[in-house]
Parts: structure tokens; sequence; C-alpha cells
């Protein structure tokens, strides 16, 4: 005799409601779905997975999650890939490359079926090898560490070169690039554009100087900037929130951002078109940032023998209140073209 759940029918038809395949009636469909409800059912989606071989679980191990920008491209992803059937899980690996392989071996115990990935500092070769050998889909995010994966990221030299350039425009001749403490490949990329243009363009010395990335180390960092180098009148910064604290190191210097001081940040986060004043920024939207990635993990698991992508978006100048025409504040200013050193250091650098 075949089995009746409660909703009056049998397993294999409960099973194909569940799982929206067959062909089930309406009324049939209902019946289960009410029941189902009624008994606060919910699927192993888990159970289901390694019956079918399919897991409906991506996992986004990303590095600061606390960081506004990667709590926006978070939700980007989150937007697009619920809406395919998909849950998101995320872990931080605070760039410690020993954490990561913790967390990237509990994806693969789990069953995750693909990995977005912010590699962090220092990852070992073999944990290429280790998602490569449980053909895992991935794709790696701003930091690109391996031919064999996909690939999303930004054109970060483009875009401190045209932060740089919109200010030697204005007239700043002594800028700094602001912000990041290790040489990671995005920071890399990000360093070179801003020197390459200063260099073009016959700028004085180009200095870097760093700061971790919350506004309370931004706000510490400018005021050791201005009292290092007072003949500073611009910053080219690494991101949002070290722009941010910037801001706010001039404001308690008594200087207005975009007056005495100009100030160009990054990622454009929401918080910057809200700050006073408004942020400019190099723009890139985080959230679409996050719905291309969940296109391409998408893309990833339809297509496994696809060959990998990389594909790198531009960011987009948008000027607001914090740049402006350099006003003297009676810092010395005319120092010689001619006496350009290498690039200067701020304490704490990494090279």
């Amino acid at each position: 005799m075949t089995q009746k759940p409660t909703a009056g029918v049998s397993v294999p038809t409960l099973s194909q409601v569940m799982r929206g395949t067959g062909r089930i009636s309406q009324d049939t469909m209902t019946k289960v779905l009410d029941a189902a409800k009624s008994l606060r059912y919910i699927p192993n989606s888990r159970a289901a997975a390694m019956r079918s071989g399919e897991s409906r679980e991506i996992g986004f191990v990303i590095n600061q999650l606390a960081n506004p920008f990667n709590a926006e491209v978070i939700s980007g992803v989150v937007d697009l890939l619920e809406a395919e059937g998909y849950l998101v899980s995320t872990l931080d690996t605070r760039d410690d490359a020993q954490r990561q392989g913790q967390q990237l071996e509990a994806f693969i115990r789990n069953g995750r079926g693909g990995l977005l990935w912010v590699p962090a500092l220092d990852t070992p070769p073999d944990t290429v090898e280790l998602l490569r050998a449980h053909q895992m889909p991935t794709v790696t995010f701003l930091r690109p560490l391996s031919a064999n994966f996909d690939h999303v990221g930004i054109r970060n030299f483009e875009a401190t070169a045209a932060a740089t350039t919109h200010l030697a425009d204005l007239g700043h001749h002594h800028i700094a690039y602001f912000g990041g403490t290790d040489m990671t490949h995005v920071r890399q990329e990000r360093i070179a554009g801003y020197t390459a243009t200063m260099a073009r363009r016959e700028l004085a010395a180009p200095i870097v100087w760093p700061s971790a990335d919350r506004k309370s180390a931004g706000l510490e960092a400018t005021l050791r900037l201005k009292e290092a180098h007072p003949e500073t009148t611009a910053i080219v910064s690494n991101g949002a929130m070290v722009a941010l604290g910037a801001c706010l190191a001039l404001n308690r210097l008594g200087l207005t951002p975009g007056r005495e001081f100009s100030v160009v940040g990054f990622d454009d986060v929401e918080e910057a078109a809200f700050a006073l004043p408004p942020l400019t920024t190099m723009a890139v939207c985080p959230a679409l940032l996050g719905r291309k990635l969940g296109r391409v993990i998408l893309d990833r698991i339809r297509e496994p023998t696809m060959p990998p992508t990389s594909t790198e978006v531009s960011a987009a100048l948008n000027i607001r209140e914090t740049t402006g025409t350099p006003v003297s504040t009676g810092a010395t200013t005319n120092k010689s073209h001619s006496s350009r050193q290498s690039m200067r250091n701020g304490p704490g650098a990494n090279s």
C-alpha cells in the first residue's frame, strides 16, 4: 500500500511539489503547500543536494566585513543570488591566510555550490590547488590570484590616474596618496596610477601615506600628514572611510575640504554622498559590483567547462564638494619641481 502523508497524496507527489518538478495540478499543489505550512515543514536542502549533486548555497569569503564597501557588495550579491534561489553565507578572513584556509575547508566539507573570494594576503599555492582538486566553482574579487578562476575587479590604475589628473587640473602640485597599510594588488595598482600621473604632469615628489581603512585612523593619519608635509594641498584616497576621516581631520584643523585642502575618495559608498561636505570620489557602485559577481558565479555553475573570464570595471569620477582650486594657507608651497625625489613613504608604509 502506498503511504499517504497528511495532504492525502503519495510521497513521490509530495516530493515533486516541494521540489517544483513534475506535472502537478494546482489543487494538489495548494493542498500540499497548505499542509506543509501548517506543519512548519522546511525541506532539507543539504539532503537534497547530496541526492542531486547540486548545492544551492554560495560561500563568500571576504576581507574586513565591517567596511561599508564590502557590506554594499554583499548586499548586491545576495539580492541577485537569492532571486535565483541561492543562499549566500559570508565569512571574514580579516586578511589572515590561516583563518582563510580553515574557512575554505569548512565550505568544502559542507558542500557549498560555489565560492566568491577576496584572497587574503600571502595566500599559499596549496589553497588554489585545494579548490581546484575539489572542482569548486570560484570567482575571485578585487585581487586576482590564479588564471584558473574567473575574476571581477576594478581598473585601479586608471581610476587613481583620473583622480590625480582632476586634482592637477585644479592647480594642485603637492598631492599625496593616502590610505592602506599593505601592498595588496589593489593598492599597488592604485599607487602606480597616482605616481605615473604625478610624473607625467611634473608635479611634486610623490608621498604615499599609510592609514588603516577606518574613519578614526584616517583622521589621525591626516593630522600626521599635515604636520610632516604642510605643503600638501590634496590627497587621493585608497578608500572611502579614510577619505571621510581625512575630512574630519581637516575640520578639526579649521580647514574646509574642497577649499584649503582637497580630498578624493574611492568606492562611493552611500555615506559619501551624505557627508558634510559631500565627498568627491571615484565611483564604482558596490551593489552593482556585487550583482556582477553573482552573475559570474551563476555562469560558472551553469557552464563549468567554459574558459575562465576576467572582468574589470572602470570607476567614474563623481565630483562633489571636497575638491576645488587650492587656496594658500600660509604653508610653504613653492618647492622646485627640479628637486623631485624618489617616492617618499609615510611612517609604517610597506614597500
